[in-house]
């Protein structure tokens, strides 16, 4: 395995990373997820990352419940969590000062830990102000229950409004953003944010590098697998956007080029993004050991 810095940051992070989203509390539980997350271990991953939202919290009590049985040292790991969507009233979601220091300490809670390596704010809100966040997340820092923050799906723009709060009021800015990245969608990446990365050494941690398991080219055999995430029921939608034909043609035309390589086409989709140099980390997701072998 190979590490990278976080962005410009000291922290380094495994090329490849385990998220929760979907398979932890949807479809797998702490003895599952202690058997997946051991063999990242095995194989260099340090890198972990979930969100409040996942499975509505669950996510975060059984990848922290499977750590502690695990044994694992904490300072050998890094966890990220991710905060927007926290609950169903009127202060459980969005970027207010209030649900961030609340949200914050029920992830903790969840996860069992004292603190998270990487916070992000899940996506923007366009109700707060960017300097409500911004001193938000400074102070959740202050406080040692994160080390650093980041975005999640922010434009360009917003980034860079966060960025000039945070030097106009010596603040810590965003040192990382989390976006979709995938050989189906590169705009963002490879476009919008480039002058992000020299302006504040901005960081990536992509997800969705298969596209939700299109680039594997299981969809293209026609149907759609009992096991796979798009047969979940909250999944519907996704596949239905996602298996039209115009994209399974895509994935047609790339199977000649990873035969040729002699690799899968899931292993040349994850490796074209981890070879872009503003990818810190890939974020993959798996149900089973041998998809993370």
């Amino acid at each position: 395995m190979q590490y990278k810095n976080l962005g410009r940051s000291g922290l380094k992070v495994s090329q490849l990373s385990f998220g929760a989203w979907v398979s932890f509390g949807n479809q797998l539980d702490v003895k599952e997820a202690k058997s997946l997350l051991q063999c990242c271990r095995d194989h260099g991953v340090n890198f972990f990352d979930n969100a409040e939202v996942y499975a509505n919290g669950r996510a975060e009590e059984i990848m922290g419940q499977a750590i502690r049985e695990l044994g694992w040292k904490r300072s050998d790991i890094v966890v990220s969590t991710k905060i927007f969507w926290g609950g169903s009233g009127p202060n459980d979601k969005g970027l207010s000062r209030k649900h961030i220091v609340e949200g914050t300490k029920a992830s903790l809670k969840r996860l069992d830990m004292d603190y998270v390596d990487v916070i992000y704010c899940h996506r923007p809100d366009t109700f707060t102000p960017v300097e409500e966040t911004v001193r938000a997340m400074n102070h959740v820092i202050d406080k040692g229950w994160a080390f650093y923050w980041g975005t999640s799906e922010w434009s360009a723009q917003q980034i860079t409004e966060a960025w000039g709060i945070a030097e106009r009021l010596d603040l810590v800015g965003p040192i990382v953003e989390q976006p979709e990245y995938n050989l189906l969608s590169r705009h963002k990446v490879e476009s919008e944010y480039l002058p992000l990365y020299t302006n504040y050494g901005l960081g990536l941690t992509t997800w969705s590098p298969l596209a939700s398991g299109v680039l594997t080219g299981k969809y293209n055999k026609g149907g759609v697998p009992p096991d796979s995430r798009f047969a979940l029921e909250n999944y519907k939608n996704l596949a239905s956007r996602s298996l039209v034909d115009d994209v399974l043609k895509k994935v047609n035309g790339l199977k000649p080029i990873a035969d040729e390589l002699g690799v899968p086409l899931s292993q040349l989709a994850i490796a074209w993004c981890a070879a872009n140099p503003n990818v810190s980390s890939v974020i993959t997701g798996a149900t089973k050991e041998s998809q993370i072998m």
